[in-house]
């Protein structure tokens, strides 16, 4: 089994899909006006509209309404990205911080709310952890 995706669901899915290209640096394929794919080396980010859940039933899920997940990314230097993305980033959660396990990280949310923490292993524990991590 692989890991294929995470889809956030909006209303509003150039909004997103601009925020996005702009925090991990790479075009969104675009496959339909209702629904874009950044496609990272380790997953892909994919963003539907909110028109598009009723494929999948009534209320299977429901935009700008996540407390629940963390998007996360591994990063080089935690600190050079906050400088790069406090340029654009209007809601922060998190500085950049030492976690008890070892990382360092900043938490920020996107135009929709959604969570997400860039983080950078600090300690040699965490270091280890990660090695052999894609």
């Amino acid at each position: 089994m692989n890991f294929a995706s995470v889809r956030i669901i909006t209303d509003d899915v150039d909004r997103l899909v601009e925020f996005y290209e702009k925090v991990v640096g790479v075009s969104a394929e675009r496959p339909a006006p209702v629904f874009a794919e950044l496609v990272l080396p380790s997953f892909t980010l994919a963003i539907g509209h909110s028109q598009t859940t009723q494929l999948f039933g009534a209320d299977s899920a429901v935009a700008a309404n996540n407390r629940t997940v963390i998007i996360e990314f591994r990063v080089d230097d935690v600190e050079a990205e906050y400088v790069r993305l406090k340029t654009f980033v209007d809601n922060w959660v998190k500085e950049p911080t030492t976690m008890p396990w070892g990382n360092r990280s900043m938490l920020f949310r996107d135009p929709d709310g959604n969570l997400l923490n860039f983080f950078q292993p600090v300690t040699e524990d965490a270091i280890k952890r990660f090695q052999g991590r894609h």
